[in-house]
């Protein structure tokens, strides 16, 4: 039996990053005093979520991974507690900037960084201003407490991200997120839609999901956000297993035992009734060319 603890946090952030670092420490701390090994902290804790605008400005807010402050720090306290740090980074890597993960085990080792494959750009989500599409590719990382796939935010509406980080071996998916209202219709509210997404990876590659969030008003000039929080932890049948409010600040924890879990989808045949050969159509963006 190998039992992992997961958890979800969840909170607001301000234009002081120290106070929104220092709020991602106290969540991490909590969660391990309750027990976790593996905890998830939301996309881009450390500002606002800036993409509201177009600013040049913002474009100092990143920093080369390595020697990165929030990273140090984020790796001490990983060592410290003996838990599992993904943490999301605005990174900035010579020329090119990236919306970035780092997967931090728990003796304070980073495993290596994930960098977001999928990049939105629509209303108050303007991200192609500011990050490149990730060159990394997918990646599932072996740490102390299992093999964790991680992914960032629009990555989590591809069902293909998740089945590739199951294919390659993941136990665990996670995705830190910042997810909320939609400036050009205040009548759309995609909540419930992106936890059903999201359970459905669950459910359809037999293994846990967690997906952290923030919440609050936050301000731009363009526009504002709400962020609807709801951070949840889902079990390996689609499940929600625990769910945090849209405001205010959240803790979630979960456990499984991961050799249970294995024996499941061996014996529940999604992989092994699996037709690569006749999904080529998915690796073509008209599902009708054939790719060269």
């Amino acid at each position: 039996m190998r039992t992992v603890t997961l958890a979800a946090t969840q909170f607001a952030c301000s234009w002081d990053r120290d106070a929104n670092v220092a709020n991602a420490e106290r969540m991490v701390r909590e969660a391990a005093a309750r027990g976790a090994n593996i905890i998830l902290l939301q996309e881009l804790f450390e500002t606002p979520y800036f993409c509201k605008d177009q600013k040049h400005d913002y474009f100092r807010l990143a920093a080369p991974a390595e020697d990165h402050p929030v990273l140090r720090r984020m790796s001490a306290l990983a060592a410290e507690l003996g838990v599992v740090l993904p943490v999301s980074f605005f990174e900035k890597a010579n020329t090119a900037y990236y919306n970035s993960l780092a997967m931090i085990d728990a003796d304070g080792r980073m495993l290596g960084v994930y960098r977001k494959s999928h990049i939105p750009d629509g209303p108050g989500y303007q991200e192609k201003f500011y990050f490149s599409p990730g060159d990394t590719g997918l990646q599932v990382y072996e740490t102390r407490f299992g093999r964790v796939g991680a992914a960032v935010c629009w990555d989590q509406w591809f069902p293909e991200t998740a089945r590739v980080l199951a294919l390659q071996g993941a136990e665990i998916l996670l995705y830190p997120t910042a997810i909320g209202s939609e400036p050009q219709d205040p009548s759309l509210d995609s909540r419930d839609h992106w936890q059903r997404v999201m359970q459905g990876h669950a459910g359809a590659n037999v293994m846990p999901l967690v997906a952290s969030n923030r919440f609050g008003r936050e301000q731009g000039d363009a526009c504002a956000i709400t962020f609807y929080g709801s951070s949840f932890i889902a079990g390996p049948h689609g499940e929600k297993v625990a769910e945090a409010g849209r405001e205010g600040e959240a803790v979630l924890t979960a456990s499984f035992d991961l050799d249970r879990l294995q024996e499941i989808r061996s014996s529940w045949g999604v992989f092994r009734d699996r037709r690569p050969d006749l999904y080529g159509p998915i690796l073509t963006l008209d599902g009708r060319t054939a790719r060269r």
